[in-house]
């Protein structure tokens, strides 16, 4: 007798909502189930088969569903959000598999928190490890998370181990590159919910993370779009007053950071791009008194507050034009402000420190450059600061400084540090280029001075590529026979036979002082455009702001 075989067919089983709801379960093996799409409801099959029992209400079982379903999203912290047609998001769609793995997660954020942190405390730990768990279920949470990867590479730098990658072609590829990929990412997937109409600090922080990675990217306007999303959104949200901050501490002290984040680098795209400015002083400074360890932090953060502070109405409608009238002492005043915001000793972090004093130099500079534009200069007056070589003093300053601070601590601010530097650059060199010196063996001098920026804008990470080829065209139009120092590499954009090495010239002596500063070698930033070469119009017949194609983020 010949034996058969008998092939069973899978029982088919209803979904979790569908088997509550006692309708037919159309899947066609997809998930979510097509009934489940229609209904706005998770397709799951999580449930133990129950015996059978008396019917219910249909409406009533899904209302109870989706409530059910919405208080487990609320508790988790990180709501499921729709599409814009109101249906459910599946991850699968919209998430590019194996480009954000949990290992990679994990080293940027250990990156954020021990580099970027104490400049930025923008984020508590432990609501970034709360959005790290969330990823998968969260547009919100993934969008974030995935921004602060790119943020931390294109930005601060950061360097990614292979080991980390699931897929092997982005081992090939330079931070920034891979920080680009991320960025893209995390753009695209944000798009699939509508995070303008219910904004959240999580949404803010989303947007000033894209402002600085296209920032880095050398995308000023796409950039400058997301910083006024941001600030849009704080405003929504109240973060403009201080009646908004009187709930969680976890929570509103990072608010705070974030809203004088906005604030500060607000102010940066309206002294660079001549940007109007929408938030204001209006809110305590951040305490972060729930760490002990980041007090210093903190403390550094209300020292860059104040000097920011001094930017306000009147400084940006004359740096704007709209007003066109100074008065000299209200100059004089700002800068003295200026001068005494910072304390000579800091009790901050080393990062911190290197940005305060930075942008407090840089800060002194654009006020001078604010009364160049104003013919308020006196070759007569008592005060430094208002006369016509305030720059050579600034720089000096800030050469001594930046010459005791690491490299790391530099570069983790991103070329916005850089641009600070490059635009001090530009009024040393002009100030020197209409002034004569008599020389000084012994002493560094003004043009000693503007050696040392060439060399150290060429020594920090993208300044060789974006900022040195601006900074030499410019010598090359107003200084043509500067010595440059020895050390520097000259990029292929502008060769050294159309340099002025000035023949039989002796190079400066700031050549061989400072020629023991680590070289640029291959840097990874990308070489993009020029973005334009500065040639202020000094002496010319007047002296006018400059109009550098460019922006800075704090």
């Amino acid at each position: 007798m010949a034996s058969t075989t008998t092939t069973i067919a899978p029982v088919k089983r209803a979904c979790d909502s569908c088997h509550r709801r006692k309708v037919k379960c159309i899947g066609e093996g997809t998930n979510p189930c097509k009934n489940c799409v229609s209904a706005g409801l998770a397709c799951t099959y999580n449930a133990i088969p129950q015996k059978k029992g008396p019917k219910g209400s249909r409406a009533k079982v899904l209302s109870e569903l989706r409530e059910n379903q919405r208080n487990a999203q609320l508790a988790s912290g990180f709501p499921q959000e729709l599409g814009h047609d109101g249906r459910p998001l599946s991850s699968q769609n919209v998430r590019t598999p194996g480009l954000a793995p949990i290992a990679l997660v994990e080293s940027c954020m250990e990156f954020f928190f021990v580099n970027v942190y104490p400049s930025q405390p923008v984020l508590h730990r432990q609501r970034a490890q709360e959005a790290v768990v969330n990823m998968d279920r969260s547009i919100e949470a993934y969008s974030m998370i995935v921004a602060l990867c790119a943020y931390v590479m294109i930005q601060a730098n950061m360097k990614v181990q292979p080991n980390l990658l699931e897929r092997h072609e982005m081992a090939q590829m330079s931070n920034v590159q891979f920080g680009h990929i991320l960025l893209e990412e995390s753009v695209r997937v944000r798009r699939g919910y509508d995070y303008r109409e219910n904004p959240t600090p999580f949404t803010i922080l989303t947007s000033w993370l894209y402002c600085g990675c296209y920032f880095g990217l050398a995308k000023e306007n796409t950039a400058w779009t997301y910083l006024r999303e941001a600030t849009t959104q704080a405003q929504l949200l109240g973060m403009h007053d201080e009646e908004t901050y009187k709930h969680d501490p976890l929570d509103t002290s990072r608010k705070r950071v974030l809203y004088w984040l906005l604030f500060m680098a607000e102010r940066t795209f309206a002294i660079h791009r001549r940007r109007p400015i929408s938030l204001y002083p209006t809110i305590h400074p951040p305490s972060l008194d729930e760490v002990p360890s980041d007090r210093p932090v903190a403390i550094g953060l209300e020292l860059m507050i104040n000097l920011y502070k001094t930017i306000d109405d009147t400084f940006v409608n004359l740096w704007n034009r709209v007003h066109s009238h100074v008065n000299p002492q209200w100059i004089a005043q700002l800068q003295t402000q200026l001068s005494e915001a910072v304390p000579a000793y800091l009790e901050c972090t080393e990062a911190q420190a290197v940005e305060i004093r930075v942008t407090q130099q840089w800060l002194r500079a654009m006020v001078w450059q604010l009364c160049v534009n104003q013919g308020a200069l006196s070759s007569v007056s008592q005060d430094t600061s208002m006369t016509f070589k305030f720059p050579i003093q600034i720089s000096r300053d800030l050469l001594t400084m930046t010459h005791q601070f690491s490299q790391p601590a530099m570069e983790v601010h991103g070329v916005g540090l850089i641009e600070k530097l490059f635009d001090i650059a530009c009024c040393l060199t002009d100030v020197v280029a209409c002034t004569s010196f008599s020389p000084d063996a012994f002493a560094l001098g003004p043009r000693d001075y503007v050696s040392r920026f060439l060399t150290l804008i060429q020594t920090l990470r993208g300044g060789q590529s974006r900022y040195l080829p601006l900074l030499l065209a410019k010598l090359q139009e107003v200084l043509p026979n500067l010595p440059l120092p020895r050390s520097l590499n000259l990029p292929q954009t502008l060769p050294t036979s159309s340099i002025g090495l000035g023949g039989g010239m002796v190079p400066s002596n700031a050549g061989d002082e400072f020629s023991s500063l680590p070289s640029v070698i291959s840097p990874t930033y990308p070489s993009t455009e020029l973005l334009g070469i500065p040639l202020l119009s000094f002496l010319r017949p007047s002296l006018n702001i400059p109009t550098y194609n460019h922006t800075t983020l704090v």
